[in-house]
């Protein structure tokens, strides 16, 4: 399914929420979960146009369309509207408060949910309004999105619960997560969930015909791989040259996993995450090298993911129970390695330990010495 603004896929969540406008009793508080890259921020921003537009019609909100070249629309666009308000970690690098400028954009933190949402005291001493029970400035209710809901810390979530509780009247708030895991129970079970899935073939095809970037045959099909169903994660690989980590790197895992260990794998892995960060820092002032640093190892790891997933079909294909077991070991490298940098684990250790891990449990072992003799 396609609406006319671009949301290709996802008919479930669609239709859910088209319900949901068309009823007239709107919940309060959501969950956008799902995959990165699939639509769940595009549809909550088209969710909050219909239900900030007074000139919205019955007819939009049955077909999950916001009227365009309203002056809602117009205000929304220029990111002006004084009652549509998005929450992401990178506030905190215009925050009011110097400590919340000077930290590393790992997560969202309670200090920057008061400035921009909840209010309160903070741990400054400022006090901050509440822009969630501040009257609607334009009358027509208020929408607050929280994106990467899932790096706002325990205190924040814990601060929210009230909020999501008891809204005032005309406001609407929506996470949207691709780990909603990491959500506290108390938080989901306040909320109207709606999950978003990966699209399929034709719809990918759709996307790349549309708005796709240009690439040569190989690059695309190795992308639209990668992508797994995510124009915004195919939109990644190409801009960052993806394919071209790939064919680096494949020749150094071939080698690991054929019992060799070619010098500076971990090294070289630490230099294209730290080129990664400083090209995504260099093209946005407000971008953190950190949080970079943090998504280029979610690259390299969905990389190595693909690379799992498509040896352990093969050893399924032949039966291969030798096989199915060293790659059952990657993926348990991988998630430990994962692991390992979000509890901020220096990264070229997380990536030497990661190439020791891979050689280990993944090459075939080698027979031991006198393995076989008679005695």
């Amino acid at each position: 399914m396609t609406s006319s603004h671009g949301i290709l896929g996802q008919s479930r969540a669609l239709k859910a929420l088209g319900c949901a406008l068309a009823s007239g009793h709107v919940h309060h508080a959501w969950i956008f979960h799902g995959p990165a890259g699939v639509g769940k921020f595009r549809t909550a921003e088209e969710f909050a146009r219909i239900l900030l537009d007074p000139a919205a019609t019955a007819a939009n909100r049955a077909s999950f369309q916001a009227p365009r070249g309203t002056a809602c629309a117009r205000l929304i666009d220029a990111g002006t509207h004084p009652d549509f308000h998005v929450i992401r970690k990178e506030l905190a690098a215009i925050s009011e408060s110097r400590e919340l400028r000077d930290r590393k954009q790992l997560n969202i933190p309670l200090e920057l949910l008061r400035e921009r949402m909840l209010g309160g005291v903070s741990s400054s001493g400022r006090q901050h309004e509440s822009g969630v029970f501040r009257t609607a400035s334009l009358g027509h209710g208020k929408v607050f999105i929280i994106d990467e809901a899932e790096l706002l810390d325990p205190d924040g979530q814990n601060a929210m619960l009230k909020t999501l509780e008891e809204p005032p009247s005309g406001t609407t708030i929506i996470l949207v997560t691709q780990h909603e895991d990491r959500l506290l129970p108390t938080i989901r079970s306040r909320c109207q969930r709606v999950a978003f899935g990966p699209l399929g073939a034709e719809e990918m095809l759709q996307w790349w015909q549309a708005e796709g970037p240009p690439l040569a045959d190989a690059d695309r099909a190795f992308v639209d791989a990668f992508a797994e169903g995510s124009p915004g994660m195919a939109t990644r690989a190409a801009q960052h040259g993806i394919a071209a980590w790939n064919a680096e790197l494949s020749p150094l895992f071939d080698a690991l996993e054929g019992g060799r260990f070619p010098a500076g794998v971990s090294d070289r892995m630490a230099e294209i995450a730290d080129e990664f960060a400083k090209a995504i820092v260099d093209a946005d002032d407000s971008a953190s090298k950190e949080a970079a640093n943090r998504l280029a190892v979610r690259l390299i790891a969905q990389l190595l993911g693909m690379r799992v997933r498509r040896a352990l079909a093969t050893a399924a294909a032949s039966d291969n129970s030798d096989a199915l077991e060293r790659w059952v070991n990657a993926g348990d490298v991988l998630t430990e390695f994962e692991q390992h940098v979000r509890s901020s684990v220096n990264l070229k250790h997380a990536f030497g330990n990661l190439v020791a891990q891979w050689a280990d449990r993944v090459a075939p072992q080698k027979p031991s010495a006198g393995a076989g003799r008679g005695h």
